[in-house]
């Protein structure tokens, strides 16, 4: 009876070893369990971070607002909204800026860029700086005339090169007579540092070739004018000349044959012209005309009654004076007084400004100066950042 009632006690169809074999698979079970959850874990994520170890090159310009955005991606149902592309600009100050820029969403995943601004870098963007901008170009018989754009942009400021902005001592060089000979052009354009500008004459081969050539080396570049000398024609600047007994019309002709060689410069800048530059009904239709196209004019210093201070004053156009001839006499020596003259005329006034042409003694010679110029603290910078412009006061 004894046993009897332990059978009743016991769970029906349960034996007396049934409760320890049940134990044992639940404890299995549990184990199983917690095996399969620890992979499922680890599958996820590594299906998680699959992605940025195929391109670890996202990880390197990812940001934290980068990593939070992408995580809505494992539950569809409720993703985060997007906003459209949008800088955030940091507080204005005189230095760099570093603005992030978040991608819009796309083909691939959102990304975030980074942009450093360094406000004393204007002008048009290097590499790109061959490429004409259409908006500042007239179409005219003989080619593309340069033109302020309808929102008033110039070529002057469009395709000037970039500079520091400081205000220590600073040179600005300018080679003329690029074009002239091919040989010597492209010596030049590669032995000349990027911060010296190039001047092309109109008589010239290929002119857009180099122009290209020389905007994708950094240089800025402007446009000789053949202008009248004194003892007109036994001095001859060369074809199309604007001369003083020619009528407006006819030299604004001229001048416009000399403007559509190439695209992309900053301003002009005389070829001889002692006689024309001294004649005010020469010279105020010739400044005039590149006030209204957004031109600088350069005067290469050589003539002492040039009015082109005064005029390109009064219709608003950018103006810089050479200061010396730096290979009037091509030797070596004579070459580097001219230049550490400019190297003293910067620190006692500023800038400097020589002008000289691209003969090979002076290509040489000008790039092994700038280099050593360089460490004692001299900046050398393209025509534009010394220009007196009317329009900025």
């Amino acid at each position: 009876m004894a046993d009897i009632g332990k059978d009743i006690e016991r769970p029906l169809g349960q034996t007396v070893r049934a409760p320890r074999a049940a134990g044992k698979v639940s404890t299995g079970v549990v184990a199983s369990t917690v095996a399969v959850l620890a992979l499922v874990g680890v599958s996820a994520a590594i299906a998680l971070r699959e992605k940025p170890f195929r391109k670890p090159q996202e990880v390197a310009v990812s940001t934290p607002k980068v990593t939070a955005a992408a995580a809505p991606a494992a539950a569809p149902s409720a993703p985060a909204p997007v906003a459209a592309p949008k800088a955030e600009t940091p507080a204005k100050t005189g230095g760099p800026q570093i603005i992030h820029v978040q991608k819009e969403e796309g083909d691939g995943p959102p990304q975030a860029a980074i942009v450093i601004r360094d406000p004393s870098s204007v002008g048009q963007n290097l590499k790109i700086a061959h490429l004409p901008d259409k908006a500042l170009i007239e179409v005219s018989d003989t080619g593309p005339l340069p033109i302020r754009s309808v929102d008033g942009r110039r070529p002057f400021d469009v395709y000037a090169r970039p500079w520091s902005g400081a205000r220590g001592a600073r040179v600005a060089i300018v080679i003329g007579g690029l074009a002239v000979s091919q040989t010597g052009t492209q010596a030049a354009i590669a032995k000349l540092p990027a911060e010296v500008t190039l001047a092309f004459a109109p008589q010239g081969n290929s002119i857009g070739r180099w122009m290209q050539a020389a905007r994708q080396s950094g240089h800025e570049i402007v446009m000789q004018v053949p202008l009248e000398p004194f003892d007109y024609p036994n001095v001859n600047p060369g074809r199309n000349t604007l001369t003083v007994a020619a009528s407006a019309e006819e030299n604004l002709k001229n001048l416009h044959w000399a403007l559509s060689r190439t695209t992309n410069y900053t301003g002009v800048m005389n070829y001889m012209g002692g006689r024309f530059s001294a004649d005010p009904g020469a010279m105020e239709p010739f400044m005039a005309e590149l006030g209204k196209r957004g031109l600088a004019y350069i005067d290469d210093g050589s003539s002492a009654r040039s009015l082109a201070p005064d005029l390109a004053l009064k219709d608003g156009v950018p103006f810089v004076a050479g200061d010396t001839a730096i290979d009037a006499v091509q030797d070596r020596g004579a070459i580097l007084k001219k230049l550490d003259s400019l190297e003293a005329t910067a620190r006692a006034k500023g800038t400097a400004v020589g002008i000289g042409s691209a003969f090979d003694l002076t290509v040489d010679i000008v790039s092994s100066w700038i280099a050593e110029a360089k460490k004692r603290g001299i900046e050398i910078v393209p025509i534009s950042a010394v220009a007196i412009d009317p329009q900025k006061g």
